[in-house]
């Protein structure tokens, strides 16, 4: 009895010490990763940054138009992918159930999820690139709602899942109809975790490089034409970062901290509003 006990314990401790030694190499990474991101970003910071267009090869600049072009994209994004992924989070969870078309979609929406950006780029650059004979604001932002979409659907259809179904039988005790108790009863008892899932889609997209090469690419210039290439942070950090210049090295840090400072506030936003439910 004694020394089965005894193995469980060594067992137990020698597993636990693995797992924190997996813990503190993983954190290891991370925090240099973010603590070199972060100073070289805020040393490469200044005026110019956010008030001057990309630079030719070799000369200083900013990155305005790149943060334009990416606010731009993510915003349409958003308007495509959030109320889509509600939508289908609500059909998942409130009218399909356990049905087989439930069952497939979940499936699809889980192989989407895990599903490698750079396909998807691919995949919006053979339908819509492709077809219109030149790159855009507009495939870049269609690329960006994709990724985007199977989070959303999957925070919002867990998120409906945990409400009481004592919350849906009062409602239909009284007679309001199954699409009422969705927005009147349901949808508003789970608004704060729907709201989290489109903070972490937005998060998701954010820094999204691969899908952006193959849809909106880049412009060195001001444009507001959504039907044509469009500057936008990620692919800018990836040809400075490439480049031989040292100005560019500089804003490639500087639009490095610019998105991990973006998604580093959303996570924290979405997790207050989850915690706060």
């Amino acid at each position: 009895m004694n020394v089965l006990y005894l193995r469980r314990r060594i067992t137990n401790v020698v597993g636990l010490s693995l797992s924190l030694l997996a813990t503190l190499f993983t954190l290891f990474w991370l925090f240099w990763i973010l603590w070199t991101t972060f100073t070289e970003g805020i040393a490469a910071l200044n005026w110019r940054v956010v008030t001057e267009m990309t630079p030719p090869p070799g000369s200083e600049g900013g990155l305005l138009n790149a943060i334009y072009g990416s606010f731009v994209m993510i915003v349409i994004a958003v308007l495509i992918g959030s109320p889509t992924g509600i939508l289908a989070g609500i059909y998942l969870a409130e009218f399909g159930k356990k049905g087989a078309l439930a069952g497939v979609i979940r499936f699809i929406n889980d192989i989407l999820l895990s599903a490698p950006s750079i396909i998807i780029g691919l995949f919006v650059y053979e339908l819509v690139v492709r077809p219109q004979g030149h790159f855009s604001a507009w495939a870049g932002s269609i690329a960006l709602a994709i990724i985007m979409l199977p989070v959303v659907i999957r925070v919002t259809d867990e998120t409906l899942r945990l409400v009481p179904d004592n919350l849906r039988e009062a409602a239909l005790a009284v007679g309001a109809p199954k699409w009422s108790v969705v927005l009147q009863v349901t949808l508003p008892a789970a608004v704060s975790g729907v709201l989290t899932g489109v903070l972490l889609g937005i998060a998701r997209i954010s820094g999204e490089t691969a899908p952006l090469l193959f849809t909106a690419l880049n412009n060195q210039f001001w444009s507001t034409n959504l039907n044509g290439p469009m500057a936008n942070i990620p692919v800018s950090i990836f040809q400075f970062a490439l480049s031989p210049y040292e100005q560019w090295h500089s804003l490639a840090w500087a639009g490095g901290f610019i998105v991990t400072f973006l998604i580093l506030i959303l996570s924290i936003v979405s997790r207050m509003i989850l915690f706060r439910k």
